[in-house]
């Protein structure tokens, strides 16, 4: 008898739940709608243009005052007397009397700078081979950002909900407002 309850008890144990009867499994594949943060767009470059200062030793041209009268008189529009240069003038009857004879770019850049910087002058030189490697890096540093920007519109692209196009960086050329209103 401890055989048969002991056969009949390995038989349920065995069969498990194989003789409750099963239920159907539906196995569905559906997309999930997956919410990935965006990131914020760089901030874009803001580029200050140096001030370039060239300086020659040229003379400066320092015309005398008109003074003379035309014979016969000439008016200006508002009614006053036109008058015209002598051939020849004085230092104390030119536009710039404060300048001396002879003076040059050179001079006047000196006595500017001198003005600005409490009679301090420093120079700062470049060589034109310099200014053309500047150059160059500035047109690099705009390939790049441009660049920069083109990665981050294609991963906001591929990561915005519902085919929606993402918002970036973008250079407004006549050849890109084309292709958006083409």
């Amino acid at each position: 008898m401890i055989q048969k309850l002991c056969t009949i008890s390995l038989i349920l144990i065995i069969s498990g739940c194989s003789l409750i009867p099963t239920k159907k499994i539906d196995i569905v594949s559906t997309p999930v709608q997956i919410d990935i943060m965006q990131p914020d767009l760089p901030r874009p470059v803001q580029l200050t243009a140096p001030k370039w200062y060239v300086v020659s030793e040229a003379r400066i041209v320092n015309p005398c005052k008109a003074t003379l009268s035309f014979d016969p008189k000439k008016y200006n529009d508002d009614g006053t007397e036109k008058l015209k240069r002598p051939k020849t003038c004085d230092l104390s009857e030119r536009e710039n009397p404060d300048w001396p004879e002879g003076y040059t770019y050179l001079d006047r850049f000196l006595d500017e700078m001198k003005k600005q910087n409490n009679g301090e002058v420093v120079f700062v030189a470049t060589s034109i081979g310099d200014y053309k490697v500047m150059a160059e890096d500035m047109q690099e540093l705009k390939r790049y950002i441009k660049q920069l920007g083109e990665v981050v519109i294609y991963y906001r692209d591929v990561t915005m909900p519902d085919g929606e196009k993402g918002m970036g960086v973008g250079i407004k050329t006549p050849e890109a407002l084309e292709e958006v209103r083409g």
